[in-house]
Formats: structure tokens, C-alpha cells, sequence
């Protein structure tokens, strides 16, 4: 489990980075909180090049708070959690006329859980 203080950074950080394979700069992406489960989909879909290494691997690097953390990427298949996961999504994104992209049927599939490695 995410420590309470990034925790609560992922909550309300509207953007963080992810890094995956040998990125240094990684992509800015958005993440949701579900009670105190992290996850992350690509915008782009099975398109997102970032989702499908850190699908791949397991691992990735997550930039938040001015921290660079390490994390395993688990694939989420389970319907009630990828609805939780796009309710949230809409919530917290719901100012930015891209939140319904977050939540098109292409996206799904790419819902990652991100715990501390």
C-alpha cells in the first residue's frame, strides 16, 4: 500500500509521470484512487505504448510529489472494479472534456493497478 502522504498526492494530483523499459523522461498520465487502490488506463488505448511495457513487465516508475517510486503494474480484468475504476475517473476528471475518453469501451482493457514495489 501507497503511504498516506502520496496516497493522498494521487488523489489530487490531476497529472503525474510514468516510466517504463528505459524511459528517463516518462509520459504524463492520469491516475485514480479506489478507497486506497491506485490505478492508471491509456488514453490511447492497446495503442499506449507506456500501458503495454508496464503490462509486459509488471514494473513501472511513477512521479509524484517530487518522488520517483517504484511499482508493479497488475492487468485489472474484473467488471466491478473496472466500473469503480471509471467512476472515478469521471469524478475526479470531471471539469475536462476529455474524461469521457478515459471511460470509452478501448480503454478499459488497459486498467492497471499500481501497488509499491
Amino acid at each position: 500500500m501507497f503511504d498516506p502522504a502520496i496516497l493522498a498526492a494521487l488523489r489530487n494530483d490531476k497529472e503525474v509521470r510514468i516510466r517504463t523499459g528505459g524511459q528517463t523522461k516518462g509520459v504524463i498520465i492520469w491516475i485514480v484512487a479506489v478507497g486506497d487502490d491506485v490505478f492508471v488506463r491509456s488514453v490511447r488505448g492497446p495503442k499506449g505504448k507506456w500501458n503495454a511495457a508496464a503490462s509486459a513487465s509488471g514494473e513501472a516508475i511513477l512521479q509524484v510529489a517530487g518522488r520517483s517510486i517504484p511499482v508493479c503494474a497488475t492487468p485489472v480484468r474484473d467488471a466491478a472494479t473496472i466500473d469503480a475504476v471509471s467512476k472515478s475517473y469521471l469524478a475526479k476528471y470531471a471539469g475536462s472534456p476529455y474524461a469521457t475518453a478515459m471511460v470509452a469501451p478501448d480503454t478499459l482493457p488497459t486498467t492497471l493497478r499500481l501497488d509499491p514495489a
